[in-house]
């Protein structure tokens, strides 16, 4: 089941049928598909083509996946162990060429993940891009230097069906998505 949006205006399907699934299949992805997902996502724009994006996985069933799993919170960790594999994605918080603070090192990593989901749903894989994680954890779990900044964990895998989720993920699964009016974000000077 897709949860294809219901937009007012038109965009393409690609963005229409994203969404953050929680239900995956038992299918599952190899190296080579997060390979060509950490592949779409160095084509984003960044600040001088710094690419201050990080991604480490696990596939699911290896050691790393269960660390990831073990850094999330209470509440994604039900659905999130069903996940094809998990990511954990950081930015580079300088940079490279002078050490000087890239101040747009978060954007352009929100561009890289943004690329990366869109890739993904092309591709017939679903993720689920979750700031529910102890990032204390998380950062001494993978040793995360100063210059490290952690930003998600990406839940990913192929679509299973909400009926294999509990209660309250269930219900979120199939309730119909929605976004606030273009008029509500859209300003005037």
């Amino acid at each position: 089941m897709i949860k294809t949006a219901i937009t007012r205006h038109p965009v393409i399907e690609l963005i229409k049928n994203r969404w953050s699934a929680r239900a995956f299949s038992d299918q599952n992805l190899t190296d080579e598909h997060l390979l060509t997902l950490v592949e779409a996502a160095s084509w984003a724009p960044s600040s001088i083509n710094e690419q201050p994006w990080r991604y480490r996985y696990g596939l699911r069933g290896s050691a790393l996946f269960e660390q990831m799993w073990d850094c999330l919170l209470i509440g994604n960790q039900p659905w999130a162990k069903n996940a094809a594999a998990l990511m954990v994605c950081t930015a580079k918080k300088t940079f490279t060429k002078n050490g000087k603070t890239n101040r747009h090192a978060m954007h352009d990593t929100g561009m890289a993940n943004a690329f990366l989901i869109l890739q993904a749903t092309d591709m017939g894989i679903y993720g689920h891009i979750m700031a529910g994680y102890d990032p204390v954890k998380l950062r001494e779990t993978f040793h995360l230097s100063d210059d490290e900044e952690d930003l998600c964990v990406i839940a990913l895998g192929f679509l299973g069906t909400p009926d294999q989720l509990e209660e309250p993920f269930r219900t979120r699964e199939v309730t119909p998505r929605s976004r606030r009016a273009v008029d509500d974000f859209v300003l005037e000077n």
